[in-house]
């Protein structure tokens, strides 16, 4: 079980690390307003998972987002205590869709996936965001998240090279008493040779030297080689949420 303020802690550590142009506090709402391929930079989140149906701050989200000309999307979690809040979203004519797990580690156990570790700076090196937008990946969101990771506050940009260019990427954001993992990226002519584990291995050995032991990622659920990857990284499942939007 997640406690209260480790969700709370979670979800503002989330919105920190993906760096949204504006964020909005409607009650125990986080409303980030920001355009781009990003869902979790630009959908309402509550920060408990016990929260109560309110449709006045519902309506007052949906006009944020309709004044900020974005359309309104909810990112809500899959638990007994949001259940009604999922159920009037549906009366609204919001779906469900891209389901996503957040788990959750302890940072001793990230660092032995891999034996060699990836560098980490605090600025993006050269050649880092150029695995985002390479062959396999859609370059417009391989765009829109070199844009928000590289302007997220006090994050550690890591990466491994081969062949004299960088290969694998990823980004340790932290904050909260959390360091979370964000931007996983492979070159896909170097997939399958552990690299993503060094990253991992990379940032677990920079959030030792702060002092921070808990560390946590969101994955889609459908992604079966990562969940590989982060179960043997020690990583668990703490709860799946959805994103809510209306369909034309």
């Amino acid at each position: 079980m997640i406690s209260p303020p480790d969700v709370e802690a979670i979800e503002r550590a989330t919105l920190a690390a993906v760096a949204p142009s504006r964020v909005e506090a409607v009650g125990r709402w986080l409303v980030p307003l920001n355009p781009g391929t990003i869902g979790r930079a630009k959908s309402a989140v509550p920060v408990a998972h016990d929260l109560a149906v309110d449709l006045g701050q519902v309506a007052l989200i949906e006009s944020l987002f309709e004044q900020a000309g974005l359309p309104a999307q909810f990112r809500i979690a899959d638990v007994s205590g949001l259940q009604a809040l999922r159920g009037a979203l549906q009366a609204r004519g919001y779906q469900p869709t891209q389901r996503t797990l957040v788990k959750v580690g302890s940072v001793l156990d990230m660092s032995t996936v891999n034996a060699l570790r990836a560098e980490c700076s605090r600025v993006p090196p050269p050649g880092w965001a150029d695995v985002f937008c390479g062959p396999g990946f859609d370059p417009q969101d391989g765009a829109h998240r070199v844009a928000v990771l590289s302007r997220s506050p006090g994050a550690l940009y890591a990466s491994v090279k081969r062949e004299g260019r960088i290969a694998a990427v990823g980004v340790g954001s932290f904050g909260n008493d959390w360091v979370s993992v964000h931007g996983m990226r492979t070159d896909e002519g170097f997939r399958g040779q552990g690299l993503a584990g060094q990253i991992l291995a990379g940032i677990a050995e920079e959030a030792r030297a702060r002092g921070i032991a808990r560390v946590f990622l969101q994955v889609l659920e459908a992604n079966a080689p990562a969940q590989a990857i982060y179960r043997r990284a020690g990583f668990h499942r703490a709860w799946l949420y959805d994103y809510w939007a209306r369909h034309e």
